[in-house]
C-alpha cells in the first residue's frame, strides 16, 4: 500500500512495473542487468484516488500522464532494481501529495496608497527621462 496521506492510499496491486536496461556509465553492469524501473499506474481506472486529485495530477504533471489516463514514471538513478522501484514509488507519492492539497483560493486585495504613489512616481520619472531624450528646442 502506497500511503500518500490519511485519506489517500493507493494499493500496490494497481501499480505495475516494467524493467529495462539503463543507459549511462556503469560498465558491463549496464549491458547485462535491467535496472531501470518504469512505474505504470492506471489512474483513470483507479477507485482509490478522488476525481479532484486525478484532475490536479493531470494538470500538475501533464508529461507523466498519458491520454488514456495512465501515469508513467521512470527511474534509473541507482545501479540496482530495488532502489529504482523505491525511487519510482517515492516520485509517485510526491506527485500525489502535491495534487492532494487543494490550491488556496486567491483573495482579491486592493493596492495600498503607498504602492499607488510609488507607481505614479516611477511613471513620472520614466516619462521625464524619455522626454529629456528628445530634440533640443
Amino acid at each position: 500500500m502506497l500511503i500518500v496521506n490519511e485519506r489517500l492510499k493507493i494499493p500496490l496491486r494497481e501499480i505495475h512495473f516494467q524493467f529495462a536496461r539503463a543507459g549511462g556509465p556503469g560498465g558491463q553492469n549496464v549491458n547485462k542487468v535491467s535496472t531501470k524501473a518504469v512505474l505504470r499506474w492506471n489512474m483513470a481506472a483507479s477507485k482509490s484516488a478522488p476525481e479532484d486529485v486525478k484532475a490536479r495530477l493531470r494538470t500538475l504533471h501533464p508529461r507523466r500522464v498519458t491520454r488514456e489516463g495512465e501515469v508513467v514514471i521512470a527511474s534509473s538513478r541507482f545501479r540496482d532494481q530495488g532502489r529504482n522501484v523505491a525511487d519510482c514509488l517515492e516520485k509517485l507519492r510526491a506527485a500525489l501529495a502535491a495534487a492532494a492539497d487543494p490550491p488556496k483560493p486567491r483573495r482579491p486585495t486592493r493596492p495600498t496608497r503607498l504602492s499607488k504613489e510609488k507607481r505614479l512616481k516611477d511613471k513620472r520619472q520614466r516619462s521625464e527621462k524619455k522626454r529629456l531624450r528628445g530634440k533640443v528646442g
